[in-house]
């Protein structure tokens, strides 16, 4: 089975010299809930914006269900759905023309915009609040907004940067259940966090990334599995301080 994302020896060195990613390889199979953690400044970003064509790979290769993200940058685009940790939104836009645009920048019709608009407003339980301004929402809806903005063209992977940030914990658990619907419905997804919870009660497959490398990977079963679970095997591959990793395994 073709992975859902192959990267290989990927580098990416910013024009100030900053190398942000450093020969990361990785690969995440179709239907996996991937948890992509690391510290601030690690590399993940980066890692997100070479995949989305945001930023160019210096060198490496990055591929989506087989699809170069870099030669074929148009067909690897339309494979994926991205919310980021930013409202990167017209704050006067209503909640529907936020996702309808989305879908005329993916090419699809108006019938067939209209269509997946009222199903993901009413899939999000946004109906009441569909002809509203982006920002009268609250936290929680505006992060509805995004997410639902991310899958108006059916992206065959879905890539989730913070999805929770400032969320309180009534409305992240509803955003929980919505992802753990949309992954058995077959969507690959990638999520970065920084709630180790909200990992642990989401994902499958755990990559964590250090100084934009890969440092460890594997299954959250073998994270948990291990002597302080996955706290002190994050704090571990992160290189965190000795009596940081003590107090999380004690």
């Amino acid at each position: 089975m073709t992975p859902a994302v192959s990267i290989s020896h990927l580098e990416k060195v910013y024009r100030s010299g900053t190398k942000a990613v450093n020969d990361l390889s990785l690969t995440i199979q179709e239907g996996d809930f991937f948890g992509f953690l690391g510290p601030n400044g690690a590399g993940k970003s980066t890692t997100i914006h070479c995949i989305t064509g945001i930023a160019k790979p210096t060198s490496g290769k990055i591929e989506i269900f087989g699809v170069d993200a870099v030669k074929d940058y148009r067909e690897a685009r339309r494979l994926i759905g991205l919310s980021p940790q930013e409202f990167n939104v017209d704050t006067f836009a209503t909640v529907s023309q936020i996702i309808d645009w989305m879908g005329g920048y993916f090419g699809l019709r108006a019938a067939e915009r209209k269509e997946r608009v009222d199903m993901l407003i009413e899939k999000f339980d946004l109906v009441p609040h569909a002809k509203k301004q982006f920002r009268e929402l609250s936290g929680g809806l505006k992060r509805r907004v995004v997410l639902a903005r991310a899958l108006v063209h059916d992206p065959r992977l879905l890539i989730l940067d913070e999805p929770t940030a400032g969320v309180d914990v009534e409305l992240r658990r509803d955003l929980w259940r919505y992802l753990l619907e949309l992954n058995a419905e077959g969507k690959t997804i990638l999520l970065t966090s920084h709630y180790l919870e909200e990992v642990e009660r989401l994902c499958r497959t755990i990559g964590i990334i250090s100084g934009g490398k890969i440092t460890k990977q594997g299954t959250k079963a073998e994270f948990i599995g291990s002597a302080g679970g996955l706290e002190n095997a994050y704090l571990m591959a992160t290189g965190a301080e000795p009596d940081h990793i003590a107090a999380a395994g004690a």
